[in-house]
């Protein structure tokens, strides 16, 4: 079976379609990871992510803030933090907002890296999109908008549910 063959398997009925694209989601991110993991240099794409919010930041942001944005537990962003620490590309400071909370803030490695390095992922994305059209990289962009909200509202459900249960 290949995925053409699942994929028609599912497009029967619009649950069947649910399926298809919650499973194509999960599919697609795990090609990305593989492919953009062996292909960034120096960095895996969840460290790449990490720097690029960081980076693009206007201030420096806590490992909660950070989790927030990558969609990861605050534990994942201190390991992704220690690695990229240990490289060279961030420093992890006390917040000037919350004395409790560590921020990271970038040094000037991750200025040069985007710089020099950048230019293959960039790449790499462009014979990602080379298929679609404009038209159709808006209407994704939409859509994939519109999946956030769809993933908001799964979350406050999953919260409701829990304080019942507590």
């Amino acid at each position: 079976m290949n995925l053409n063959d699942l994929t028609e398997k599912h497009f029967q009925t619009n649950e069947n379609r649910q399926k298809a694209i919650f499973s194509t989601i999960f599919i697609a991110g795990n090609k990305l990871q593989t492919l953009f993991d062996n292909h960034i240099p120096q960095v895996s794409l969840k460290q790449f992510m990490l720097l690029s919010i960081v980076k693009n930041s206007s201030e420096p942001l806590t490992f909660t803030q950070l989790g927030n944005l990558l969609g990861c537990s605050r534990q994942n962003i201190k390991k992704l933090a220690d690695v990229l620490m240990k490289k060279g590309f961030i420093t992890i400071r006390q917040s000037p907002l919350d004395p409790r909370a560590m921020c990271i803030c970038p040094t000037e490695k991750v200025n040069d890296y985007f710089q020099k390095e950048f230019l293959q992922y960039q790449q790499e994305l462009n014979y990602l999109f080379d298929v679609y059209t404009e038209e159709e990289i808006r209407t994704l962009f939409t859509l994939l908008t519109k999946l956030y909200e769809g993933i908001e509202n799964l979350e406050r459900k999953t919260s409701r549910e829990v304080s019942e249960y507590e």
